[in-house]
């Protein structure tokens, strides 16, 4: 809890109803007073008063900082937030230890002397060490699980990766070994509001034996297929969570991921070519293709599939014969690789158009498919797929294709954030019917829940997942249409 007074910390501490334990942050008031912090309160609380150098707001005195942190605990704050680098140990002796959470920050990195600090700020005696580091790499979380795995005793640390490649450690915090985690609205390191923890990732049903699902990407923050498998895991009751996996490499995905022992994935850009020849098996499609989109682990063998295919052709059917058509495919990367191989079983020509032609003709070769000029010109198509990230959000201005150029009967974006691209907008206003990515979406998705639990998932659940979570971006104020 932040505030601008110590009265509306106290009242926004009392509106809280769904937390077993909140940080009443006294560095963010102008009139900083335990006391009255504490007052009437029905939960336990941490008191934190964070000092500037440690990233708090604190702008006072030490010796005026300690004497507040010194009356919250002795007016019975449940836990008081110290920071290593300020060497209260009076107070820590005053407490014998007990209630006080011993913390260190780093805002740039991992530090590469964790297992010395920790050790140093056991020393002390601290009932609580708390770790909490920028995660620069999904492996980056990798040193604080070791320290979780190899902790004094349960519950005596919280071990928190800041940022989104830290994700896992917030939404993990049981297989990290964490007394704790903290949910919040502060992005900028990462933090998971409370109501997305305990409802999308029904954090408190987490153990150390639940399944770990993700999709991995470089950039996965705004993927709605957390929403959508996690809506399908609560649905068919399994002891199962998926959260989003940003990497900066595959290798980087695959040591943490065999680190923390995924059950799944799903694969998205750019790693559905470079995670292919990562996994220990491909199936067929996926073979054909040369590219996977979906990761199931099995008795620890990772096998390669993809669903693309299949769920990018069962809209499109359900509403035309292909057969005959002049399909234009925008792209060469792995959606593009699925979409060509799915349309060549159609009966329709293929034209392949991409900026790079060396790309566009290793797709074209899958179905024997003609290299078209890059964007599709007008009057050469009769369906167009839009299969590159042109037009996604953050970037929802854009389009891959010029107005003047959709000249034909049918437009498909796989695109499905934000659900109506600036492509499928000019394509309607011409008169073209078009085809959402998020249809595709659910298709697929469905496809690899029953690959990966045999249960096949209903499409209302997981499409209600995601078009809520879709509002839920639209009504991002920073959201740009």
């Amino acid at each position: 809890m932040t505030a601008e007074t110590t009265a509306e910390l106290r009242r926004k501490r009392d509106a809280v109803a769904d937390a077993d334990l909140i940080e009443l942050r006294l560095d963010t008031v102008r009139d900083p007073d335990a006391a009255a912090a504490l007052a009437g309160r029905t939960r336990p609380v941490i008191v934190t008063c964070r000092p500037t150098w440690e990233g708090g707001g604190f702008t006072g005195s030490e010796e005026e900082r300690k004497r507040i942190l010194a009356a919250a605990l002795s007016e019975g704050a449940e836990w008081v937030d110290l920071e290593w680098r300020a060497h209260f140990d009076d107070l820590i002796a005053q407490a014998a230890g007990r209630r006080i959470v011993l913390s260190t920050h780093d805002y740039h990195g991992m530090p590469i002397d964790l297992t010395a600090r920790v050790h140093a700020m056991r020393s002390t005696g601290a009932e609580v060490i708390k770790i909490s580091a920028t995660a620069t790499s999904l492996s980056d979380c990798l040193p604080l699980l070791e320290l979780g795995a190899s902790r004094n005793a349960p519950g005596d640390m919280v071990l928190i990766g800041m940022g989104p490649y830290g994700l896992a450690t917030r939404i993990l915090a049981a297989r990290f070994g964490s007394r704790w985690t903290y949910g919040g609205g502060i992005s900028d390191i990462g933090q998971v509001t409370t109501d997305a923890l305990l409802d999308e990732y029904r954090f408190r049903s987490i153990t150390a034996s639940t399944q770990i699902y993700g999709v991995v990407g470089g950039a996965v923050g705004h993927s709605v297929s957390p929403a959508i498998h996690n809506a399908a895991f609560r649905a068919a009751r399994l002891d199962a969570v998926y959260l989003p996996m940003p990497a900066v490499t595959a290798a980087d995905f695959e040591a943490f991921a065999r680190a923390i022992g995924i059950s799944g994935a799903s694969v998205t850009i750019p790693f559905k070519v470079a995670l292919f020849d990562a996994v220990d098996e491909v199936d067929s499609v996926a073979r054909r293709i040369g590219a996977i989109n979906t990761i199931r682990v099995s008795n620890g063998r990772w096998i390669g599939g993809n669903t693309d295919a299949n769920g990018f052709l069962a809209p499109l059917q359900e509403r035309m014969s292909l057969a005959g058509m002049r399909v234009a495919v925008a792209g060469a990367g792995g959606a593009a690789r699925a979409v060509v191989v799915a349309l060549g079983s159609t009966g329709c020509s293929i034209s392949v158009h991409a900026r790079n032609r060396a790309q566009a003709e290793e797709v074209a070769i899958l179905a024997a498919a003609e290299i078209g000029a890059w964007p599709p010109p007008a009057g050469s198509w009769d369906v167009l797929v839009n299969c590159t990230p042109i037009g996604m959000y953050p970037r929802s201005r854009e389009t891959p294709v010029p107005a003047a150029h959709l000249t034909g009967r049918c437009v498909y974006d796989l695109v499905y954030n934000p659900p109506a691209t600036r492509l499928l907008r000019e394509a309607a206003s011409v008169g073209c019917q078009t085809i959402g990515g998020l249809e595709m979406l659910v298709a697929q998705a469905r496809e690899q829940f029953q690959w990966w639990t045999g249960i096949t998932p209903a499409a209302a659940v997981m499409r209600e997942a995601a078009e809520e979570r879709l509002s839920e971006f639209a009504r991002d104020e920073n959201y740009i249409v």
